[in-house]
This record gives C-alpha cells, structure tokens and sequence, in this order.
C-alpha cells in the first residue's frame, strides 16, 4: 500500500510519548512531537483506523518545543522527550498518568498530584546498560524500534562518572580488548567506583589502562562477576554491583522512599519484589516484624547483607517466585490443607519456612499492617493481585514504573475492596516519557 504525506497538528502526548493527531477521520500517532507542532507527516503503517507516522517537516513548531542538545536524538532509542521543555516534559507525564488511570484503571477522579521535578535534568543516570555490537565496533543504545546499535560517543543523560566509564569502553573497542562475546554492558554507581558487568579483566598491562585509568572496574573476585559496591541512600547503605536492579536516579530517591513510607509503621509489614532492599531497610526500621520476598537469588544474597549490616535483625527475606510465596502462604495458614498439585513444596520444606518467618506465625501475616510492592515493568501478575486480596493488608504502597500496568493492577484491587488514597509521580528519568507512580491504597 503506498503511503503518503499528510499534516496534521498534535493536540497532545499520549502514553508511550506519542503525540496524537486525527487527519481524514483517522486517528495518527507521531513520536517526537509536541503539543501544537503544526506538521508534515508521512505515513508509515496503519493498523486498522490508527496510522503510525513520522515527522517529515515541522510546518510550525510549538511553543513547547525546544532543540534536542543530543546529536543522536531521534535516532538513539534512549530518549523520546528532549524535544519538550522541561516543563511540559512534566506536564506530559501528568497526563499520561491520568490518562492510564482513567482509561485502563476505570478510575474517573483520581487525587489531585503533580510529578516531582528531577533536581538534574542532564546526567542523571546512575545506572546503564550499553548494547556492544562487536562485528560493526559499535556502542551504545538500541536505535529506536529496532535491534541496530546506535554508536554513542556522549551520553548527555550519563552521571560523569559513566560518561568516563563509557569512553573507555570505547577506547578498548577500538584497540579490540573488549570480549567478543559480549553483547551488552551494565554499569552502576557506587561510593567506591563504577561495577561493570561482564568486568574487564586487567590480566596483563596492554588491558590495564582501560580497567583502571579510564574509570572501568578493576577485575573482581574469581574475575567472572561484577564488582561489588556501595550506594548510601538517605542514610542506609546498600551493597550491590552492576548486575542488580536499582533505580537510576539518586537525587530523587530520598523523596521516592519517603512518599513511599509516609506515615507507616506498626507490627507487621510485607515488601514484596524487595530486590536488594531500597525499601526494606527503612521499611524494618518502621515495623516490628517485616518480611521480603524476591525471586533473585543475587539480589536476596544483597539484601540480607544490607539488613545485617544496618543491624536490622527483625526483617527476614524470602527467595522466592511472588506469586508461588503468596500461594504457599495461604496454603500454610490454611491449617495444614494441601492439594495435590503444591505436595512437592511440602516435601521440599516451604511450608515449614512459612509457618513461622522471624518468629512470625502465618496467622500473623494475615491481615499485615502494611504492604509495598514494587514490580517490574509488566507490573504484577493476576496471581500476585490475587495473593494480596486474601492476606487482606490494611494499607498497600503501590510502586510502577509503568502507569499502564499500574492501572491495569489498581482495577483489580479497588475492584477487591480497596480505595486510592493518594497518587504522586517522580521525574525518574528526565528527557524520556517515563515516568515513577506510587500510590496507596486502603481498605
């Protein structure tokens, strides 16, 4: 089919940073738009009456628009909003926000919240992965919509410190020092350096420079794993390396957890994808007893570190699937009733770990005091939403990354009873249309 120009002006930004227009009664979706950009547009599929397009002029631009410092933008997949001035950056995140509410989660008058502006709205990240394409010598990010490496020399959202990582990573590209095997870099902050994953090994003098000169980790224990190190987060400490997840942006952190703990505390509290332990050790210094659970056995080794040396001996993690744990609870406070299909997690000793974590008693958590989760991207799956519904928590702190899959997950559980009391948003990560929700919920 052959497609064609047409203009059209945006009349907003949609979820997923798309700006929305209609030409000839069909509804287009332009990336890297703004809001009241007059356009030329040229079509580059359709599905059913949406059309997907491109902007092939800027006829008029809006008043909201700016020029994209990065020279990669447009082409890097990275960043999708540096296009916007800040503030309608902010403004746009709002409304995504709202509109995920309103239109996925069936909520028709959510409370009133504006997002926390980023206190740096340039080099901000902490934490990077980088796509190395070992054949075309290129690295950096995935270009937009595609598996192509896009070849980055400056980053303009990169923390300094992976500013210097990244360049020299690209100076033992060029001298053919980096594996061929690797696929992708992962890096991270920490108080002692930059952790790099898959690490550098600085096993003779020509690798040397480029594993200690330039910024990158030196070789690590049984030189296989990434270093380890510390980040000190409104005063806890958390040990970790470039292969855990963390946030990306410390300087909104202290703010995140704060909004996220509010006024909680009590005797009993669930954290639920706790990771290393962002949230659980402000969490264990707030509750009598708290309980963890995280299917990554890399990332509950660190969170249990991070508890012993805050010397929080009240918290307990489990390493487990969520959705299994929240199973084999309910089974084990159900007075011992198992079917068939859980026998082998009988056998295996999980009820027994259950029936008494800490010192807490199954029958204690019913009913907890508190309850956070912080899913990955796909949010929480119906088993999880479920799980949560019959331990019947007083409060939930809902932490997303993604507002579609946080909406989709609110319906179910104010479907199940539960009330949104309060929504507040982080600018996460400035230039990009992401965006971090947190909402609490109660009974």
């Amino acid at each position: 089919m052959k497609t064609k120009s047409v203009e059209v002006t945006i009349e907003r930004i949609l979820p997923g940073g798309v700006g929305l227009a209609h030409a000839d009664g069909r509804t287009v979706m332009v990336p890297l738009a703004a809001p009241g950009d007059r356009l030329r547009i040229h079509v580059d599929r359709t599905k059913s009456n949406v059309d997907f397009a491109s902007i092939e002029e800027i006829i008029e631009p809006s008043p909201l628009r700016v020029e994209p410092p990065c020279p990669y933008f447009g082409r890097c997949g990275g960043c999708d909003f540096q296009q916007l001035n800040y503030q309608a950056q902010l403004d746009a995140k709002v409304e995504i926000v709202r509109d995920c509410l309103r239109r996925i989660g069936r909520i028709e008058n959510p409370p009133d919240f504006q997002v926390t502006p980023a206190p740096n709205q340039w080099h901000y990240r902490s934490r990077a992965q980088w796509q190395y394409d070992s054949i075309r010598k290129r690295l950096g990010y995935f270009e937009a919509g595609s598996q192509r490496v896009c070849d980055v020399v400056d980053c303009a959202v990169l923390a300094p410190e992976l500013q210097q990582t990244l360049s020299g990573l690209r100076a033992g590209m060029r001298d053919g020092l980096l594996p061929e095997d690797a696929r992708d870099f992962r890096v991270i902050i920490g108080n002692e350096g930059v952790s790099l994953a898959p690490p550098i090994r600085d096993d003779s003098e020509t690798v040397k420079p480029y594993t200690i000169d330039r910024g990158l980790s030196p070789t690590v224990r049984e030189g296989s794993h990434a270093r380890d190190v510390t980040r000190t987060i409104h005063g806890e400490t958390y040990h970790l390396n470039a292969e855990s997840f963390f946030q990306t942006n410390n300087d909104l952190l202290p703010s995140l957890i704060g909004a996220a703990l509010g006024d909680s505390g009590g005797e009993t509290a669930i954290e639920l994808y706790c990771g290393v332990g962002l949230f659980t050790l402000p969490l264990a210094r707030r509750f009598t007893e708290l309980i963890g659970v995280e299917t990554n056995e890399a990332a509950v080794s660190f969170a249990r570190e991070n508890l012993a040396n805050a010397g929080l001996a009240n918290a307990n993690i489990a390493n487990e699937d969520v959705a299994d744990w929240l199973e084999t609870l309910e089974c084990a406070g159900n007075d011992g009733a198992l079917d068939r299909g859980r026998k082998n997690k009988r056998e295996s000793g999980l009820y027994q770990s259950h029936q008494i974590q800490g010192g807490v008693t199954v029958a204690a958590l019913r009913g907890p005091d508190f309850l956070l989760l912080d899913p990955p991207r796909a949010g929480a799956e119906s088993r999880v939403i479920n799980g949560i519904l019959r331990l019947t928590p007083k409060r939930i702190c809902y932490v997303s990354c993604d507002p579609a899959t946080l909406a989709r997950d609110l319906k179910k559980l104010i479907a199940g009873g539960y009330a949104l009391t309060s929504v507040a948003a982080f600018d996460m990560f400035p230039q990009t249309h992401h965006v971090e929700t947190l909402v609490h919920l109660s009974v």
